[in-house]
């Protein structure tokens, strides 16, 4: 199967409803903390990847997309989102000669500050965690960069999206 340059946007987008589906999947009480942010770690892979084609706008929708989904402040995953791809727009050939291990600890990082951004705006509203737990997201966000990694660029290959 062949996707030439102007396909391949459907890979990207399935890719994207796959983590919102996943950023939505109920979990039970005791594990919520430890949800991975899939969203962000979907756009930090195909930024760096292609980052022609994937870049601040894609990230300013698929964060509104976010905010709908998740019910948050209008604006906040779009932020947090943007925020991110930027930084991964700086960094991204520095990202792609890193060996995963160093990728996820980049990752680790970029979801940090996502994770950060949302302490900020919930203590702004009066509902910020007393704790550094707000940042497992961030932790569990990097245990599973390499596989991730893995299979969405098995995906890029197989359907030789550039």
């Amino acid at each position: 199967m062949r996707v030439n340059n102007q396909g391949g946007g459907s890979i990207i987008l399935g890719t994207f409803l796959l983590g919102y589906i996943l950023s939505q999947m109920p979990l039970p009480q005791f594990a919520e903390w430890f949800r991975p942010e899939w969203v962000a770690m979907i756009l930090i892979y195909w930024v760096m990847a292609l980052p022609e084609r994937v870049g601040l706008g894609t990230a300013a929708v698929v964060g509104l997309g976010l905010d709908l989904i998740k019910g948050s402040p209008m604006g906040l995953n779009v932020l947090s989102l943007l925020i991110i791809a930027y930084l991964t727009l700086l960094l991204y050939k520095r990202l792609r000669m890193f060996p995963l291990i160093q990728q996820a600890i980049m990752v680790m990082v970029l979801v940090g500050i996502n994770q950060l951004i949302f302490n900020w705006v919930h203590s702004l509203m009066g509902t910020r965690s007393d704790s550094l737990i707000f940042l497992l997201p961030a932790v569990m966000s990097a245990i599973l960069w390499p596989w991730l990694f893995i299979v969405l660029r098995g995906l890029r290959r197989a359907f030789r999206v550039s």
